[in-house]
């Protein structure tokens, strides 16, 4: 589905979407295709459920939104450095 399609289905609610179509664009990632995997009733519960996810399967490309946001602008950000083992 695309965000506005999303947006129509899903008013007012915390989304946990996956993007199964996308590509990054002058330093951002456009969202071409996203898959609703829940919705919540806050953020703070959409968040625990991504790194819940994201900690299984981390090439999966797993987004937290308010289906309040008209657009979507997903701002890429690189990691310089070397992460720790936790």
């Amino acid at each position: 589905m695309q965000w506005q399609e999303i947006r129509k289905h899903y008013p007012a609610q915390w989304l946990l979407v996956e993007a199964s179509e996308a590509h990054s664009d002058a330093g951002k990632r456009v969202l071409e295709q996203l898959a609703v995997i829940d919705t919540f009733p806050d953020s703070t519960t959409a968040l625990k459920r991504y790194q819940q996810l994201h900690r299984a399967m981390p090439a999966r490309e797993y987004y937290v939104f308010h289906s309040s946001r008209e657009t979507l602008e997903v701002i890429e950000r690189r990691w310089i450095g070397v992460r720790g083992i936790a």
